[in-house]
């Protein structure tokens, strides 16, 4: 929690707290955040074995470009959520840090997708970024779990269906 002039700055005025509960977009992010988690773990076994063996590229890739998909459905709708939380689609102070780093696991994944479809690298080095995107999406989604665990702590008898899910 940021300290402003000797006290903690609360993760939700009550104001916001009460637009992230009544949002829908608060159930959409719920949803497709472990969506997210799980087409990652497969994603992520596609890749390794693919990498261990030299087989099943094609599913690796698919299964990578289905990742980034959802990724960006995440961050879309997070940013349409945070916009009707609290005012603005991104980079609010609430989530500041965790939109910065985002922003790495976005151009991580687009990468991805631009090397695929322009052959810039080989089908090991596309798995090599893959990997470095999926290293960055699971710090990011450690740092929107840690903010889901303080807006709980912070209001337990509040819903919080996970507006801060991993995006």
């Amino acid at each position: 929690m940021r300290q402003r002039q000797g006290r903690q700055r609360a993760l939700y005025t009550s104001e916001e707290r009460h637009r992230r509960d009544a949002s829908p977009w608060t159930l959409v992010q719920g949803v497709l955040a472990p969506l997210q988690f799980l087409v990652f773990l497969i994603s992520l076994v596609l890749v390794l074995r693919t990498l261990a063996t030299g087989e099943g590229a094609e599913a690796a890739h698919a299964s990578i470009v289905v990742k980034t998909l959802v990724l960006y459905a995440i961050m879309v709708t997070g940013s349409i959520w945070e916009k009707a939380v609290f005012g603005r689609y991104l980079f609010a102070p609430a989530f500041y840090w965790e939109d910065v780093f985002s922003m790495l696991v976005l151009a991580l994944h687009t990468a991805y997708l631009i090397a695929l479809a322009t052959h810039l690298l080989d089908t090991s080095g596309l798995l090599v970024l893959a990997l470095a995107a999926y290293a960055t999406y699971l710090i990011n989604a450690g740092q929107f779990l840690l903010k889901l665990r303080a807006a709980r702590l912070e209001a337990p008898t509040s819903l919080t269906l996970a507006g801060e899910g991993a995006r």
